[in-house]
Formats: C-alpha cells, sequence, structure tokens
C-alpha cells in the first residue's frame, strides 16, 4: 500500500487526476486546492462544472480550515456515525472556487478508510472524490465497472483493493446550515 500511496502522491502534487478506492465507491481525484485540476476532472466526467464535487479529508479537526464556521449539529453527526456520511457546509473557503457550489457551500466527507487516510494525511490538503464514471452514467460498484475511458483518461490508478468484488455504494449526504437545520439528500 505504501507504494501504491507515493504514487498517487507524486501524481497529486504535480497537478495530476488520480482513480482510487475510497470509503464508498472508486473516485476520480485531485488536488481540492487546484482549480486546474479540478477543470480536468470535470472534463474526464463530462460534467458541466456547475454541478459541484466533494472533497475527502482524514481529520475533522481540519474543517475550520476549509469551512468557515462548523455548525455544531455536525460535530454530532461526524461522532455519532459509522457510516460514510457526506456533510454539505456553507462558506466554503481555501478551496479551488471551481469546486465550490454556487451558493457557496462545499461537500466533505472524513474518511475511515485506511488507503485514503494516509494518502490525504501525507498530501495534507483535502482531494476530490466524484465518482469514477462518465455524468450521468451509472457509478461503479467496484473497480472492474468503471469505464475503460475513465482509467485511460486520468494520470493514475492506484491497484491497491481493485481486485475486490464487493458491490460498493456511495456515502448519505446531508445539507446542514448554521443555525443547525438539516436536509437529508441521500440516504
Amino acid at each position: 500500500m505504501q507504494t501504491e500511496i507515493n504514487k498517487a502522491l507524486e501524481i497529486l502534487k504535480s497537478g495530476g487526476v488520480i482513480l482510487y478506492p475510497t470509503d464508498t465507491i472508486w473516485g476520480i481525484g485531485c488536488d481540492a486546492t487546484n482549480a486546474e485540476a479540478v477543470r480536468r476532472v470535470y472534463d474526464i466526467k463530462k460534467r458541466e462544472d456547475a454541478k459541484a464535487m466533494l472533497v475527502l479529508m482524514e481529520n475533522p479537526n481540519l474543517l475550520n480550515s476549509y469551512v468557515d464556521e462548523v455548525p455544531e449539529i455536525a460535530w454530532d453527526l461526524i461522532d455519532t456515525n459509522d457510516q460514510p456520511m457526506t456533510i454539505i457546509y456553507p462558506g466554503a473557503k481555501n478551496l479551488a472556487s471551481n469546486l465550490v457550489n454556487a451558493d457557496g457551500s462545499i461537500g466533505i466527507r472524513i474518511t475511515n478508510e485506511e488507503f485514503t487516510q494516509r494518502l490525504i494525511q501525507r498530501f495534507r490538503k483535502p482531494i476530490v472524490s466524484t465518482s469514477a464514471n462518465v455524468s450521468g452514467s451509472k457509478s461503479p460498484a467496484n473497480f472492474m465497472e468503471i469505464d475503460p475511458e475513465i482509467i485511460d483518461a486520468v494520470d493514475y490508478v492506484v491497484s491497491y483493493r481493485q481486485e475486490e468484488m464487493e458491490k460498493l455504494k456511495a456515502s448519505s449526504i446531508i445539507k446542514i446550515g448554521l443555525g443547525g437545520e438539516f436536509e437529508i439528500l441521500r440516504m
């Protein structure tokens, strides 16, 4: 795994795009602070950039570096949830502008998966995580279902966990407001 982390890290640092396993489905990722790398991910997915993507972080203590204010309910959700959950926060900051929603919000998931945790920890910045499919196509449930077009378009394909055949699913998504209000967008 360490060799794979080192190779992926090299690509991320150079502004490249990786295909990698996450705590949910396989993802296309890049440096979440690099607007040009984010644009490449949109191009690979053939996705309009008005449709925002989420970012992965390995430590909730870093949220304040990328969100103006973390609502109290977010800490409760993070502490009590045992399944992958993406929270959409208001007031994104220090991220590529083309990654942030038009309303200024950003989706962030704290990963509990070893590979992504270690990669993000070494990279010291959040990384983009978006499903490894062309926009509008079905999300792949495992590596074998990823379209070769996606595989060919990225700069590096992580080999770790490619052989796993378990059907994976996307995270739940909850949008929260500064006043503690929330909306469940996907369970």
